[in-house]
């Protein structure tokens, strides 16, 4: 139960990503959580809305593994918290510390709930 919990808020924070970087890369909210100017928001916002599609795909493989049946369940899980904690790893080394913390820690976490209990 608490892995599916995990699952769930991991699943509901790659949405939050998707709708920062896809609706609010530009405006306020995504300037300041992601530390931009509208300049640079404005140049890189096709790029940003890519990766927020992408983070939409990971968050429907979570929300997938909610709802399907075990083992496959489990084997979806691992699958999609692995790609979270992967790009986690990969955008805490190119882009931004913080992503090892906010993004990659909570998957890796999950991934080891749902491995051990």
């Amino acid at each position: 139960m608490i892995g599916k919990i995990l699952i769930a808020v991991i699943a509901l924070l790659h949405i939050y990503f998707l709708v920062l970087e896809m609706f609010l890369w530009d405006k306020p909210a995504g300037l300041k959580a992601f530390g931009n100017t509208p300049e640079k928001a404005q140049l890189t916002k096709v790029l940003a809305q890519n990766q927020g599609l992408y983070n939409g795909f990971l968050a429907a493989g979570l929300i997938w593994s909610l709802f399907a049946a075990p083992p496959f369940s489990v084997y979806l899980a691992t699958f999609f918290l692995g790609c979270v904690l992967v790009a986690g790893v990969y955008g805490a080394m190119t882009a931004s510390k913080k992503i090892l913390y906010i993004q990659a820690m909570p998957a890796l976490i999950a991934l080891l709930v749902i491995h051990l209990f």
